[in-house]
């Protein structure tokens, strides 16, 4: 259960959305968004962004970022994003992105191998193979699937319930959560699976925190700010 909740509290630093995709938040007319739990919402925002900026961001990330250099962060990244293959070359499969899934499939090779398990990326620096970042929420859109509403859980952030459907069928291909099944688990068991998916969320969580205070200067109303560059970034993620 530590595990678990130390995962719930690192994971606020991934609200949505990258920041170069938040400034493109009011580059198009906004839709209207059915949102039935705007209170619930709009509460919840506020006390993630309390805990963000008073005791993740300060204390937890500083930390860190303090015994870990950011070129040891960035290939601890790179290495749990290699770990990813299964799901983007699944998604591309069911997208019939079938160019993209194989790109997937070079990319791995390539990363695994010379990239030492992934730690570093030459299928980008040495051969120009664009990374893709296809999840099971994506492949709902494209086919057709409305985003529902959005709800915001505590610790861990924004969603809509398309995305959390997507992000419970992601854990079933997901290497680093362990499935009894399966043959392919990185982990042991349920508990190693969970201590090393905290690490993955601390770390990225570390990479993005100056995005998100950057982006959060910018909202004169913090939570429907980040409810429509979250869903304008999906769509936009969908139609690629």
């Amino acid at each position: 259960m530590r595990f678990i909740f130390f995962l719930f509290i690192i994971n606020i630093a991934l609200f949505a959305v990258d920041a170069d995709e938040f400034n493109d938040e009011f580059s198009e007319p906004k839709k209207e968004i059915f949102d039935p739990l705007s209170g619930y919402n709009r509460a919840v925002t506020g006390f993630n962004d309390y805990v963000f900026m008073n005791i993740i961001d300060p204390y937890v990330f500083a930390g860190y970022d303090y015994v870990a250099p950011l070129v040891v962060r960035s290939s601890v990244k790179s290495f749990f994003d290699n770990l990813k293959f299964p799901i983007t070359f699944v998604n591309n499969l069911l997208q019939t992105k079938f160019k993209r899934a194989w790109i997937d499939v070079e990319r791995f090779g390539v990363n695994t191998t010379f990239g030492l398990f992934g730690f570093f990326d030459p299928a980008t620096t040495w051969l120009g193979l664009p990374k893709s970042n296809e999840d099971f929420g994506q492949t709902l859109g494209y086919y057709g699937v409305g985003s529902g509403f959005p709800v915001v859980l505590p610790f861990l952030g924004h969603y809509n319930l398309r995305d959390l459907a997507g992000s419970l069928a992601d854990t079933s291909v997901d290497p680093i959560y362990y499935v009894d099944y399966r043959k392919y688990n990185a982990t042991e068991n349920a508990y190693q699976s969970w201590g090393i998916i905290s690490y993955r969320y601390l770390n990225e969580g570390s990479l993005r925190a100056d995005e998100y205070k950057e982006f959060r200067k910018d909202a004169l109303d913090l939570y429907p700010f980040i409810r429509d560059a979250y869903e304008q970034n999906r769509e936009m993620l969908i139609k690629e």
